[in-house]
């Protein structure tokens, strides 16, 4: 008679599941896994706990999950420049592309291809199973915006590394997350946030900044579902193999639940009297001409600690190209083809 072996897992993520990364764990991750595990291997029996944004804080993404609160989780890495420094790099890149299908797709080949973006994980106690990221990134104001020059002076929130932006526009930034905006516009803390519309609807920024501006600052990484490192080590390696499969396909369903509900987003914003203003393409090459060289900067800072930077960076932009999402602003990066 054939042993069973039960297995107890604890998924969380620190944001609800108006999310399409946190609402996929729960629909198509959970169930997906577990049903190829029952199919595949019958003897094993998993049983999943599930939290989504109420067992730790959105600044506890990392901890969470490396002290073992939770097993399998969402980690942010936009709020972890220190401990997962080549993870950010699209932080350090705005202005790239709009194409997060194409983004998480490269960045998913680079923790396969580049040994030191699966190091930056395991040590902090963690496997890398998948990227997830966002739609590209707007302003949603108390303040109309119709020059680059409108935001001098302003508060502006900005999540961890997006905060870089905002340098050369004059404005300052403010600390925060998805979860904190409203009440940090409803009191005055900040008077606007660079966003995702997707997350902008459903925790209703638009009753507190009534102002849209469409910048396309560009689609981001901000994250990967991971996998404490001792509770990975101990898995049975059919339920690793089946773990990791399911990750890349809820990966790339996350970036197209991602395009879907910003589109639902926009909309549902525009009938329920948000004000839109596209900012003219004028005042967005001087917000581009404002930065400072990101790229370069984040090169040497990365470089200087024996971090292979200036190869994540070339295999990022080629990669975009290779998947038809030609970077708008490739860094320096040299994209044209030597045979031409």
């Amino acid at each position: 008679m054939a042993t069973t072996e039960k297995l107890n897992l604890t998924i969380a993520t620190t944001h609800p599941t108006t999310l399409p990364w946190a609402a996929l764990l729960r629909d198509y991750f959970v169930p997906v896994s577990s049903k190829k595990i029952e199919i595949i291997y019958p003897s094993i029996e998993l049983e999943w706990h599930q939290a989504y944004g109420t067992l730790y804080k959105w600044q506890d993404s990392l901890n969470g999950l490396k002290i073992g609160l939770s097993d399998i989780g969402w980690v942010g890495s936009l709020w972890e420049s220190s401990r997962l420094p080549l993870q950010n790099i699209t932080y350090d890149l705005p202005f790239i592309t709009d194409d997060l299908s194409s983004l998480l797709s490269v960045m998913n080949d680079l923790h396969h291809d580049i040994p030191a973006m699966q190091r930056s994980w395991l040590d902090n106690d963690l496997k890398f199973l998948a990227a997830t990221g966002t739609d590209t990134y707007h302003l949603v104001t108390n303040f109309p915006i119709r020059t680059l020059a409108d935001l001098k002076g302003k508060k502006i929130l900005a999540p961890g590394a997006a905060s870089i932006w905002l340098e050369g526009t004059g404005a300052t930034a403010v600390n925060g997350a998805l979860t904190t905006y409203y009440t940090q516009l409803k009191t005055g803390v900040a008077d606007g946030a660079l966003t995702i519309l997707s997350g902008a609807y459903p925790f209703r920024l638009h009753e507190v900044a009534k102002y849209v501006t469409l910048v396309g600052i560009g689609a981001q990484f901000v994250g990967a579902l991971a996998a404490n490192i001792e509770v990975w080590d101990h898995l049975p390696i059919p339920v690793q193999e089946i773990f990791v499969e399911v990750a890349l396909d809820y990966s790339r369903l996350s970036a197209e639940a991602a395009d879907k509900r910003y589109k639902e987003s926009l909309e549902a914003l525009k009938n329920e009297g948000a004000i839109f203003y596209t900012l003219p393409l004028v005042e967005k090459e001087k917000w581009m001409n404002s930065l400072p060289p990101l790229a370069l900067n984040w090169v040497d800072r990365h470089e200087a600690n024996n971090l292979p930077a200036q190869q994540v960076l070339n295999k990022l932009m080629q990669g975009l190209k290779t998947k038809g999402a030609m970077p708008v602003n490739s860094w320096g990066v040299d994209l044209r083809d030597p045979d031409k």
